[in-house]
């Protein structure tokens, strides 16, 4: 499963959430997106989240790989369409 995790105050999980959303869909692989707007979310330090939006595929419950964002630049639609075709080789 890949988790996308985005804060409501990012204008990057604002254009990154879509793109994610539609190539994991067409993929078939299972996601979801989780909200770390606020900033006392005890997420942020369990996974060591630095940057918004970023993505952490996990395996039996523990992750296996991630793709951070830039600061300032979010993640492009070749860093989650990569991401994605990596969660097809796990």
């Amino acid at each position: 499963m890949a988790v996308l995790f985005v804060a409501s105050w990012c204008p990057f999980c604002t254009r990154s959430s879509p793109a994610f959303q539609a190539a994991a869909e067409k993929s078939g692989i299972a996601w979801a997106t989780m909200d770390l707007s606020d900033d006392d979310n005890p997420l942020w330090d369990t996974f060591s989240i630095e940057v918004v939006p970023t993505i952490i595929v996990f395996r039996d419950g523990k992750p296996e790989f991630r793709r951070d964002g830039f600061f300032g630049r979010g993640l492009s639609e070749t860093a989650i369409d990569e991401t994605v075709a990596q969660m097809k080789l796990l």
